[in-house]
């Protein structure tokens, strides 16, 4: 019973902050609400039983590449003053698709059947445990798991000889 509030929670706020997203009118805001979405759909995680989705989540979408578009807003460095004014046939047409966009997608979902489990405690199982895709991953799978390792070693050796080549050829 407690787990299924704490889910409908962090799916209501996931919901609101993903909606704050696309009605924040300023771009930075609108990262920093993005943020905020993942770090619930990182709790969602959680609750489905997969930290480790949750911890990459949290590490790759809301570190690195939050890091990306936050330092690609303040480069770009964007002015209402100098955004060319948007002619309204433009809104009229984006309000249409929008709109028809939303009755496809209601009429796609209409017939959606909803599970309802009978008890509210489901069995606890081990499959999204960070220790079982480590036991998977170095027993089953260690040979492709070593072989991609290899092959990012190298790609990473490659970057960094053409880096230092092209930098030499400039000085």
């Amino acid at each position: 019973m407690i787990a299924t509030i704490i889910t409908q929670i962090l799916g209501a706020l996931a919901v609101a902050s993903a909606m704050m997203v696309v009605l924040s009118k300023h771009p930075v805001r609108s990262v920093l609400y993005l943020v905020v979405t993942f770090f619930f759909i990182s709790g969602l995680y959680i609750m489905m039983n997969a930290q480790f989705l949750a911890i990459v989540n949290i590490i790759v979408y809301a570190g690195a590449i939050m890091v990306l578009f936050l330092f690609v807003l303040m480069l770009l460095n964007l002015n209402k003053d100098a955004e060319p004014k948007t002619p309204s046939i433009i809104w009229i047409i984006s309000t249409v698709a929008g709109g028809l966009f939303f009755l496809v997608l209601i009429a796609a979902l209409k017939d959606i059947v909803l599970v309802s489990q009978k008890d509210d405690f489901a069995p606890v199982s081990n499959i999204g445990l960070v220790e079982n895709l480590g036991n998977t991953l170095f027993t089953k799978f260690v040979v492709p798991f070593e072989v991609s390792s290899i092959l990012f070693i190298s790609a990473m050796v490659g970057a960094i000889l053409l880096a230092k080549r092209d930098k030499q050829t400039i000085d």
